[in-house]
């Protein structure tokens, strides 16, 4: 009888090294098929195919656009306003100094700001915030629903604080800026400590990824 437990605690043990070794494998392979594995420094829940998506907005240009009208390049996305007294500016400043370093590394990112408070922020108004960040910062608003609709694709949350007739109300949001790639949509996501040179090397990496693997 024991020489029966010694022999399937053999197999078992064959088994699990098995198994193991099968796990390690799938890891390796899964980080292979991954283009942009090296650049990666985030992780989503469900996978970075759970954020992003379609939208339709309001330029300020005062021109309907999509999606595909915009990411036409290396796009870094951020949902703000222009109203917003300490975060936005910081942000979309911080956006803006990535990508001049950027430009020096010589890739030409575009910097977005998508309002999350379209009632004020008309396409006039977002021209003239974008203008005074970056010469090459594009603003997008539109109607309540297709803001809605564009913060829900990027887990977007915001909350409009207003009390009655009150103008000088303020928009609670998340604040995350987020990198796009045409062919590949969003790739990776920036929280609000991170430097514009942290910003502009990772960027740097996944658009030079792209390349290598296109």
């Amino acid at each position: 009888m024991s020489r029966i437990y010694a022999i399937a605690s053999v197999i078992l043990i064959a088994l699990l090294l098995a198994g193991a070794g099968i796990a390690v494998l799938m890891g390796r392979m899964s980080g292979a098929e991954d283009q942009f594995a090296q650049c990666r420094g985030s992780a989503i829940a469900g996978g970075g195919a759970q954020l992003g998506g379609p939208f339709t907005l309001v330029s300020e240009t005062g021109d309907t656009v999509t999606d595909a009208d915009v990411v036409t390049g290396p796009t870094i996305l951020y949902f703000g306003y222009t109203f917003c007294p300490d975060v936005c500016p910081l942000d979309t400043v911080r956006n803006a100094e990535a990508v001049d370093i950027l430009d020096t590394m010589g890739h030409e990112v575009l910097p977005v700001m998508i309002s999350v408070d379209p009632e004020r922020d008309t396409p006039e108004v977002m021209a003239a915030f974008t203008d005074n960040v970056h010469p090459r910062m594009l603003g997008l608003t539109g109607t309540l629903d297709q803001t809605d609709a564009a913060a829900d694709a990027y887990r977007v949350y915001y909350r409009v604080n207003r009390e009655g007739d009150d103008p000088y109300y303020l928009v609670d949001h998340s604040a995350f800026s987020y990198l796009v790639l045409p062919e590949h949509g969003f790739v990776e996501f920036f929280n609000r400590e991170t430097t514009p040179r942290q910003m502009a090397d990772t960027t740097a990496c996944f658009i030079e990824a792209a390349a290598g693997g296109s």
